[in-house]
C-alpha cells in the first residue's frame, strides 16, 4: 500500500496556528453575482457558488496551495499498489449540523447517493465512473474500491461534490435538488436563512474545530454572521460597495477596476480560475458547422485581443486552448495558432459555398442566410459574457457577414434548445480544479455535455488513457494531443479567455482569498474584521 498523506502532517500544519478569535458579534455582509440554482453540493454547477458550498459542507480532503492533495474530514489515506483500493482513516471528533455523528457510515451513503438513476449523471460518468463499492471497515475506517485505476478519483474528494451531507437530511430534505436549509453539512457556517432573489444568510457553528490542512486558524470561524446578498448588476455591487452597505463584493467589472484601486478604503485582489477557459463550442450536428471551413471561419473571423480590450479593458487573459492557463496542462503550443485572419475567414466561407450577400449584408446559401444562434442560461452568465457575444456578433457580421444571433433564457428554456439541438453556439467554463475531469465531461463521444456532437476515438482513447495513469507527464502528452485535436485540428472549440475572479472590499477585512483548487473566491471561514 502507498501512504499518500500521514495523519502528523495535519498536526504538524495546525502547529502554531493563531487561536480562533474570541466569540464577539462580527458580521460581514458580501454581494454576489450569481443566485445559486441548488445549496446541494452534490449538484453544484456554478464556478461562482463554490463559496457558498464550502461555508456549509465539508470535504473528505483538501487541495494545498502547491496543488497537493491534504488532509481534512480524512486524516490520512492510502492507496493500493495496484490503484484499485482505497482506504480512508477519517477523523472521529466530527459531527454534522443536526447532531448526527460525522463516520465511515455517513460516507458511505453519501457515496452511494450518486447511485440513485438522475440524481447527478454527469459525476456518475466522470468522477465516479470508476467507483465500485464502499465498505464500512470501522467507524472511522472506510474502504473504496474502484473497477479500475483512476487519477481523477483524489480530485473528486476533494471537490465540492464529495461535501459531506448529512445521511439523515439525504433522506429527509423536502428538496434534495435545491438543497437549502434542511440539507445539513459540517461546515464552519449553518444555512438558517434564504431568500430567494435577495440573500442568503449563515451563522457561525459553534463546535467546528475540524478545517483543512493548511487553515489560517483553528476552532470556529471569526465572524459570528454572514449575509451573501445577491447583485446581479455589477454597478450596483459596486456602489452597494463604495457606500458602504457591504463589505466585500465579487465580480468586479472591467469599468470599475480604476475606481476601486483609487479608493484607499478598499482592497482588490484577483485570481485566474481553473479548469477550462471559457469557450465557444461548435455544433457539429448540422448546418452550418457540420463544415469544418465555417468553424473555421468564424473564429478568424473575430479579433480576439481587440475583443477583449473593448470589453474587460485590459484586464482579461486571452485563451488559445480549451484548458486554461493556470492549468499544468495547458498547451501553450497553441498559442497564436489560429484566429483573426479576416481574408482568410472569407476565402473559407467563400469555398463553402456562401458567396452571396442579403440586403442587410449576411452571407446566403440557396436562399439561406449564414445564421447561428447562441443560447445562454441566465444563471450562468458571468463576467459580462453577453456583452462579450455583443462585441463577437458584430465582428462577424462585419468581417465575415455571419449572422450571431443571441438569447440569455432561464435555465429551463436554455436546457430545451439544448436538447432539441436548437443552437449552434455553447458558451460554456468549467471550474474543475483538474482539467481532465472537464475534458472528459465535454468532448469524449458519450459525454454528459458534449455539446459540440463531434466524435474521435483518437480523443475518448487518449482521455481514458490519462484518466487510467497518474504520471503527470504522462497526462499531460495525453491532454496535449487532446487539446490539439479539437482547437486544431478540427476546429470543434473557440477559446476566448480565462476566467478569472475579483475581489474588492473595505480594507478592514482580512483573511480573503482564493481556493487553491478552482482560483474562485474561498469560503468565510478565515475571514475576520480587523484593522
Amino acid at each position: 500500500m502507498k501512504r499518500l498523506i500521514p495523519a502528523l502532517l495535519l498536526a504538524l500544519t495546525a502547529c502554531g496556528a493563531p487561536a480562533a478569535q474570541d466569540a464577539r458579534a462580527t458580521t460581514l455582509t458580501w454581494a454576489i453575482e450569481t443566485q445559486p440554482i441548488t445549496l446541494n453540493p452534490q449538484l453544484w454547477s456554478q464556478n461562482k457558488v463554490r463559496l457558498l458550498v464550502f461555508n456549509q459542507f465539508d470535504a473528505l480532503i483538501s487541495r494545498g496551495e502547491d496543488g497537493s492533495f491534504q488532509p481534512w474530514l480524512a486524516r490520512s489515506w492510502q492507496v493500493s499498489d495496484d490503484g484499485l483500493t482505497y482506504t480512508l482513516d477519517l477523523r472521529d471528533d466530527v459531527t454534522f449540523h443536526d447532531g448526527t455523528r460525522f463516520d465511515a457510515a455517513a460516507v458511505k451513503a453519501n457515496l452511494d447517493q450518486f447511485r440513485t438513476p438522475g440524481y447527478n449523471p454527469a459525476v456518475a460518468s466522470i468522477q465516479l465512473r470508476a467507483f465500485k463499492e464502499a465498505k464500512v471497515l470501522s467507524p472511522t475506517t472506510l474502504e473504496i474500491t474502484l473497477k479500475e485505476p483512476d487519477a481523477l478519483f483524489l480530485d473528486f474528494l476533494a471537490s465540492p461534490y464529495a461535501g459531506q451531507v448529512s445521511p439523515k437530511s439525504l433522506k429527509n430534505a423536502k428538496d434534495l435538488e435545491f438543497g437549502g436549509l434542511d440539507l445539513v453539512g459540517t461546515g464552519p457556517f449553518i444555512l438558517d436563512r434564504y431568500v430567494q432573489g435577495q440573500e442568503i444568510h449563515y451563522r457561525r457553528n459553534p463546535a467546528y474545530k475540524w478545517p483543512p490542512a493548511g487553515a489560517a486558524h483553528q476552532g470556529p470561524a471569526h465572524l459570528s454572521e454572514i449575509t451573501y446578498r445577491f447583485l446581479p448588476e455589477a454597478a450596483v455591487r459596486v456602489g452597494a460597495l463604495t457606500s458602504g452597505q457591504v463589505q466585500v463584493i465579487e465580480g468586479v467589472p472591467a469599468t470599475e477596476v480604476g475606481l476601486i484601486k483609487k479608493d484607499p478604503n478598499l482592497a482588490l485582489h484577483t485570481a485566474l480560475n481553473s479548469g477550462t477557459a471559457y469557450s465557444y463550442y461548435f455544433n457539429t450536428s448540422h448546418a452550418p458547422f457540420d463544415d469544418r471551413r465555417v468553424r473555421e471561419a468564424f473564429r478568424e473571423a473575430v479579433d480576439v485581443d481587440a475583443v477583449l480590450r473593448s470589453v474587460y479593458q485590459d484586464t482579461a487573459t486571452r485563451a488559445w486552448s480549451i484548458v486554461g492557463k493556470r492549468s499544468p496542462f495547458y498547451d501553450a503550443t497553441l498559442e497564436r495558432t489560429y484566429g483573426g485572419d479576416v481574408a482568410r475567414a472569407n476565402a473559407l466561407l467563400d469555398a463553402a459555398g456562401w458567396r452571396e450577400r442579403d440586403a442587410e449584408g449576411f452571407r446566403v446559401k440557396a436562399g439561406k442566410r449564414l445564421t447561428v444562434r447562441e443560447v445562454a442560461s441566465a444563471p450562468f452568465v458571468r463576467d459580462r459574457r453577453d456583452i462579450l457575444s455583443q462585441a463577437i456578433q458584430a465582428q462577424v457580421k462585419q468581417n465575415a457577414g455571419i449572422d450571431l444571433q443571441v438569447r440569455i433564457v432561464d435555465q429551463g428554456s436554455a436546457q430545451q434548445a439544448l436538447d432539441q439541438d436548437q443552437y449552434e453556439i455553447f458558451g460554456n467554463s468549467r471550474g474543475d480544479s483538474d482539467a481532465g475531469a472537464a475534458l472528459n465531461l465535454i468532448l469524449p463521444d458519450k459525454a454528459s455535455i458534449n455539446r459540440t456532437n463531434f466524435t474521435d476515438p483518437r480523443v475518448d482513447e487518449w482521455l481514458a488513457a490519462a484518466s487510467a495513469v497518474s504520471d503527470p507527464a504522462e497526462r499531460a502528452k495525453l491532454y496535449a494531443k487532446v487539446q490539439r485535436a479539437a482547437v486544431v485540428d478540427n476546429a470543434i472549440v473557440f477559446p476566448l479567455y480565462v476566467p478569472a475572479d475579483q475581489i474588492a472590499a473595505a480594507k478592514s477585512v482580512q483573511g480573503l482569498g482564493f481556493d487553491p483548487a478552482s482560483g474562485t473566491p474561498a469560503g468565510a471561514y478565515d475571514v475576520r474584521i480587523g484593522t
